[in-house]
């Protein structure tokens, strides 16, 4: 069972935001927007269950998944896309750095 990530958590910096949002082709005048926002994070973890608001000043978000199960995230309400993500929780003993 994964740790538990329930909690609000708050922006506290970002570095190269514009290059990573170029490298994925957003538009110009959606990038200048983005990187002045400083969005928070609000977390409601259930067993596998997670739901993670993104809250700002220009739109809130919300997604829904299950952790290790390929989801759709609709993101056409923010860039126009949707994309097939999968998030997934191991132990640090098998943490990447």
């Amino acid at each position: 069972m994964p740790p538990n990530l329930t909690g609000y958590y708050c922006f506290v910096s970002q570095k190269n935001m514009e290059d990573y949002l170029q490298a994925l082709n957003i538009s110009l005048a959606l990038r200048k927007i983005a990187v002045l926002l400083k969005p928070d994070k609000e977390i409601h973890h259930q067993g596998n269950h997670m739901t993670v608001k993104t809250l700002s000043t220009f739109r809130n978000y919300t997604v829904q998944f299950n952790v290790g199960e390929a989801f759709e995230e609709d993101l056409r309400s923010i860039d126009g896309r949707k994309c097939q993500a999968a998030l997934g929780m191991y132990s640090p003993a098998r943490a990447i750095s």
